[in-house]
């Protein structure tokens, strides 16, 4: 077994500097302002931090004690019981009708997955428009991320060792073993959980900053931002709010910046709010237009997922993903997770009763769609109230290459299912001698010719990965160093600036970008 990595605690020293808004007075002035400390603000804050005052402000709070955050057992209660309050998961329906995920906690997204981390495939960097010229430097971010939160380990429990010889049985080749790069065929990839199960989010990374100079504010909600009144239009600060309605304005020092890192949500939301966006969109709403900026909010993509569901005559403990399968360049990926028995989520089922002793869990295969074609955009519900989460719509299946990649997966998961590793995953027949696997929703198409079924079967077990991005690309909204264009002393660094989703999994790639970014700042002003 390979371990290079054994982390046994959570490293919480980040908590030393950081403050709840209603207790915190902020300076005046500092060098750097992240809106958003999340997969890609805490990294960038961190890096930040070693040479300039930074103050990071997150809208959620901090939940190193919440178990279902904390803990890989515990990770899927942290979606299943999301509210629209205060919850570290956010829940919403997108205007397809398909439930989403946000985060709404210090370490955002990387506190509320599945923890799978596998860094980024060479068609996202060869195409991206971001300035990724410096492929060492690249290298160094992911590993100044990895050395901290990454375990590194091949050893697999039984549902991710089941999964990873029925994708090499079905013929997702080769053979990769634990790899950290995207390569095609099957790979165990690290994670952000360590071998006791315990969260190692992105969080943590903060603790990699100089305290000194870094100032973290949970449960800070920006509302808009504030920009110079004279030319060049610049950024000059952010106005937010705390939790008992006060309000405060902080501002950057010279050559500082205002950096959003609010996700691909939230970024293009304050931007708009902000009266950088189409003109007539933003005066239609009453929002003061304080650039035309055409592309704020539109181009938003959204990884179709289409999995089947089984019931399992087997226990199984692991949650987690620590496996996937990296179909022929251009494909799907394929990856699958476990959920314990929970009586909430499996429902009555009449033939249970002829196996009252048998154990019981549900497992998830699933495809997901790589570089979807089909587009959507943001619309505002209140264009004066950030805290109205706005309405998003992803266009899924809108073009028929989508659809066409959907048939790729469900040919996958026909051939997954026909292997020797999931036959101990099958029913005996009360009936014969013949076992078969039992569903909970859709079978899959018993047709793989009849192209109707296919696309009745896509769009009716349509769902995400989580893994939104868009609304501020790179050329569109931003340049390639990823400053807001037209805007002096404004960047957006998350994953809104990305035109597809990175490889199998984004959340590595989110953090090298902050870390990579953070960098680039620190060599341009000490060049300067």
């Amino acid at each position: 077994m390979l371990c290079y990595v054994m982390l046994c605690y959570a490293d919480e020293s980040y908590l030393s500097f950081t403050h709840e808004a209603t207790d915190y007075t902020p300076e005046h002035e500092y060098d750097y302002i992240i809106v958003g400390g999340g997969t890609a603000g805490c990294p960038l804050a961190a890096t930040l931090s070693e040479k300039y005052s930074v103050l990071v402000l997150e809208r959620g709070g901090v939940a190193n004690l919440d178990q279902n955050v904390a803990y890989e057992n515990k990770s899927l209660n942290s979606i299943l019981t999301a509210n629209f309050k205060d919850s570290p998961a956010q829940n919403f329906f997108s205007k397809d009708g398909v439930l989403n995920t946000r985060g709404r906690v210090l370490g955002g997204g990387s506190m509320i997955n599945f923890g799978f981390y596998s860094r980024g495939d060479d068609y996202f960097y060869e195409n991206s428009g971001i300035d990724f010229d410096d492929q060492s430097e690249v290298e160094n971010a992911y590993e100044w991320v990895e050395n901290s939160i990454v375990t590194r380990t091949d050893y697999l429990r039984k549902w991710q060792n089941s999964t990873y010889n029925a994708f090499i049985e079905a013929g997702i080749g080769p053979e990769n073993g634990f790899v950290l790069n995207h390569i095609q065929g099957t790979k165990i990839g690290g994670s952000t959980y360590d071998d006791s199960g315990r969260r190692h989010g992105a969080v943590e990374l903060l603790n990699k900053g100089n305290p000194k100079n870094l100032h973290v504010v949970v449960r800070a909600i920006v509302d808009r931002i504030i920009f110079s009144t004279s030319s060049p239009l610049a950024a000059v600060g952010v106005k937010y709010h705390d939790s008992r309605g006060k309000y405060h304005e902080v501002n950057r020092r010279a050559n500082g910046e205002v950096i959003l890192s609010a996700g691909a949500i939230g970024s293009p939301q304050l931007l708009l709010l902000s009266g950088l966006g189409p003109s007539s969109y933003l005066s239609s709403l009453n929002i003061p237009v304080v650039q035309d900026h055409p592309f704020v909010g539109q181009l938003m993509r959204d990884n179709p997922r289409n999995s089947i569901n089984l019931l399992v005559p087997v226990r199984l403990a692991d949650v987690g993903v620590r496996v996937a399968g990296i179909t022929k360049n251009g494909g799907p990926y394929m990856e699958a997770t476990a959920v314990p028995r929970i009586a909430s989520v499996i429902p009555f089922i009449p033939f249970l009763d002829y196996l009252p002793n048998v154990d019981l869990s549900i497992v998830v295969i699933g495809g997901k769609v790589t570089r979807p074609k089909s587009t959507g955009s943001i619309s505002l519900k209140s264009s004066t109230d950030v805290t109205i989460s706005p309405s998003v719509r992803f266009n899924y299946y809108s073009n028929k290459d989508d659809l066409r990649q959907c048939g790729e997966i469900v040919e996958e998961l026909r051939k997954i299912l026909n292997t020797r590793a999931m036959e101990e995953y099958k029913f005996p027949n009360i009936f014969g001698s013949e076992r078969s696997f039992r569903y909970i929703g859709p079978s899959l198409p018993d047709n793989s010719s009849d192209e109707a079924s296919i696309d009745k079967f896509c769009r009716k077990t349509l769902s995400t990965f989580w893994h939104i991005h868009g609304g501020c690309l790179v050329n569109k909204v931003v340049d390639r160093h990823l400053k807001v264009i037209g805007v002096d002393s404004l960047r957006v660094v998350d994953a809104s600036t990305f035109f597809n989703s990175p490889g199998t999994n984004p959340q590595a790639t989110i953090m090298m970008l902050g870390r990579y970014i953070g960098t680039k700042i620190l060599n341009e002003r000490s060049a300067n």
